[in-house]
């Protein structure tokens, strides 16, 4: 394998006896065992502590709750992760009853509204940091149904980078900004997520969907959200079977190209947050219909994959997506810090007939999430802010604590009391007490996983295979762009080594673009799995045969291309436009629930061709193609000529074209889209209008590289 040679930093000055001797806090970086913060050193960092290798995570694991105290405890008051979010206020409705698979009440009624309150979230960046990112994006939704709140808390996609809780501060850690001097701010292109990454086979089917589209989408209300974990439906007769959740947009799947995204952050970091602003406001209210995937017990050992393994899921070929409710947004908070920032989520926050499985990344986050918010919300109480407060009446012997609300009255405040009249009474299951599924559990405690969870790379080649050529394109422009960025070309190697694994035509691609070559034959790292006491053959990456070798669904080339609802339109114009087909554009789009603009070279009203003004919503100062959806250049000679001539409405119309988006022009605007080196606009309303509907145009994405943005 070959490198390209980088400067290296100069070497730091050794500090002497004496600097060393008043700085005995200071860590040396030398060969070091690891350890708790007590100093009892750790043979096994890589798992939780289970009842047997696929049973749930043991409460007395001390090394697992000592790490994660620590990280959720690292900021105050900002989240850790997800602390840059946008939310909305809505409620949900079941379409039939789904008694057949659960006794959760919200879900029996097609009569019933259930209020729901919905965060969406980047991942890695502070608060302060842009909506464009590359990043995963949090879709948390809160349920305040009858018998408490159920919290869906999930992402806008369907798996993750690692398989236990246990190495979640590692993770954040390493892709959040590096430590000496906190850059990057909201970015995985540096060492430390990569190094993380390389070393890390179980992160490559996570890590082809964050360097796919689907890690910069068009807006939240275009993106599809996932529980991540298999949980459990309960029924009333207290049969279980397997579920994995989904939230399906009704305006499709879509997303941004690198080069726009990057764009906008320049020009309206607060794109995504504006945006479902917007939408609510007008009216135009953001939808998800609620999918499941249903998995009867006798059937877990039945798939290529185990379905207690965060990083993998659960092809809609095997396993189809019944759609049985509809999630409506239609209400935008009244203040942004009592409602977006306080609400708190918590995947623990179930209903009778929704239960856990033993996913040990899930039983990780039973713990860290209510920890995390005995810090962030400033203790106990948390549930007392209204934005979490349930509908469902709360009695309990919990007391006091810093912010208590309640006022509790009465002298008993434990169970069982005669003082109290014998209150507050447990519920027994047909009172709608919460009952966990019983499950038998076998096996020794062991810091250990499943055989399957090792099955690293196959559904990573699912998705590589299911993806349309055009987003093949985009994945391997964003490795070559962050794996570009890093200073130890052996972090990158090792990348191309693993990229291997994944398909040897990605990675050709990508090493092209590195100046590197793919080994003709190179070992996987080592898995960082394996127990310190275990035989390290036994725990490899493996390769299991999967039953289908491309899934549409992983792919956004199918998704829904018949609206242009939402899309906001650009119609460029200067003195002596057209009005009239101005006006005539506006009435179409705004049928189509299309949000038309007015883009001029300057603010306040133009002259019509005809004597009537046009009222110009933004000036090409203010305003970017990349914020836009389309662009449509109007007639009027005089419009036209003032158009091509400006070099801000040419580089417009350009990046536009470039970014596969509709461009069409009327009239004179033809001409003007022709002068500025664009050969083929689209020449008719209708046209235009079903263009915009299919989001952009794919084909034209290579040749328009040669035309300058």
């Amino acid at each position: 394998m070959t490198t390209k040679r980088r400067k290296t930093a100069a070497p730091r000055p050794r500090r002497d006896a004496k600097q060393e001797q008043l700085e005995t806090h200071r860590e040396v970086a030398d060969e070091q065992l690891l350890t708790t913060d007590q100093g009892l050193r750790i043979n096994d960092d890589q798992n939780s502590l289970k009842a047997g290798a696929r049973g749930p995570s043991l409460l007395e694991d001390f090394i697992l709750r000592e790490k994660i105290t620590h990280f959720d405890h690292e900021r105050i008051p900002e989240r850790v992760v997800h602390a840059r979010g946008a939310a909305a206020h809505g409620h949900f409705r079941v379409y039939k009853s789904l008694a057949r698979y659960t006794k959760a009440a919200f879900l029996q009624d097609p009569a019933r509204t259930t209020p729901v309150f919905v965060r969406f979230s980047t991942v890695a960046g502070s608060r302060g940091s842009s909506d464009l990112a590359r990043d995963v994006r949090g879709f948390a939704a809160k349920f305040y149904t009858d018998e408490g709140n159920f919290d869906l808390v999930g992402n806008n996609i369907p798996i993750f980078f690692i398989q236990d809780a246990v190495k979640f501060p590692d993770l954040i850690h390493a892709v959040k900004p590096e430590p000496r001097h906190e850059i990057p701010q909201a970015a995985s292109a540096h060492d430390t997520f990569w190094d993380f990454v390389s070393l890390m086979p179980e992160s490559m089917h996570m890590i082809m969907w964050a360097m796919s589209d689907r890690a910069i989408p068009r807006s939240f209300r275009m993106m599809e959200g996932f529980g991540i974990h298999t949980f459990k439906l309960v029924d009333a007769r207290g049969a279980a079977r397997f579920v994995k959740f989904h939230w399906k947009p009704l305006l499709g799947v879509h997303s941004l190209l690198w080069d726009e995204a990057v764009k906008i952050s320049g020009k309206d970091p607060d794109f995504h947050r504006r945006d479902l602003w917007e939408a609510i406001e007008t009216g135009a209210y953001p939808e998800w219909e609620l999918g499941l995937q249903i998995i009867p017990e006798a059937d877990e050992e039945t798939f290529d994959f185990d379905l207690l393994d965060p990083t993998k899921l659960v092809p809609e070929e095997l396993v189809p997506v019944e759609r049985v409710g509809r999630l409506t947004l239609d209400r935008n908070p009244d203040n942004f810090f009592a409602e977006t920032e306080q609400v708190a989520f918590h995947p623990g926050h179930l209903v009778p007939g929704i239960d856990f499985t033993n996913d040990p990344l899930l039983q990780g986050r039973l713990f860290s999430y209510t920890d995390t918010q005995l810090t962030r919300l400033g203790g106990p109480n948390f549930h007392e802010i209204p934005i979490n407060r349930p509908v469902a009446p709360l009695h309990n012997n919990q007391r006091d604590g810093l912010m208590r609300q309640t006022i509790n009255t009465g002298q008993a405040a434990y169970h069982p009391n005669t003082i109290g009249g014998g209150c507050p009474m447990q519920a027994g299951g047909a009172m709608g007490g919460f009952v966990t599924h019983p499950q038998t559990l076998e096996g020794p405690k062991v810091r250990e996983r499943g055989r399957k969870f090792f099955d690293h790379f196959s559904q990573a080649t699912l998705f590589w295979n299911s993806q349309s050529e055009p987003e093949k394109r985009h994945i391997v422009q964003a490795f070559r762009f962050e794996l570009g960025k890093l200073d130890r070309p052996a972090i990158a190697e090792r990348m191309v080594v693993m990229l291997a694994q994944v398909d040897r035509g990605l990675a050709s691609r990508v090493a092209e673009g590195l100046g590197l070559t793919v080994p003709a034959k190179s070992d996987v790292p080592l898995n960082q799995s394996v127990p310190a006491d275990g035989d390290p053959r036994n725990f490899q990456p493996i390769r299991i045969k999967q039953k289908i070798a491309r899934s549409t669904a992983l792919s956004m080339a199918d998704t829904i291309k018949d609206t242009i609802k939402t899309r906001k339109v650009a119609i460029l114009a200067a003195d002596g436009v057209d009005e009239r087909e101005v006006a005539g554009l506006v009435r179409a789009l705004i049928a189509g629930g299309a949000v038309p603009k007015i883009i001029a070279p300057r603010g306040g009203t133009l002259e019509g061709a005809g004597g009537e003004g046009v009222d110009v919503d933004w000036s090409l100062l203010t305003v970017g193609s990349v914020l836009f959806d389309a662009v449509f250049v109007s007639g009027g000679a005089k419009s036209s000529d003032a158009l091509a001539s400006d070099g801000a409405a040419v580089l417009f119309v350009r990046e536009a074209y470039k970014h596969c988006k509709a461009v069409g022009g009327g009239g004179t605007g033809l001409a003007m889209l022709k002068a500025s080196g664009i050969t083929d606009p689209i020449a008719t309303v209708p046209a235009f209008l079903k263009a915009i509907a299919q989001h952009r145009d794919w084909s034209r994405e290579e040749r328009a590289q040669g035309i300058p943005a």
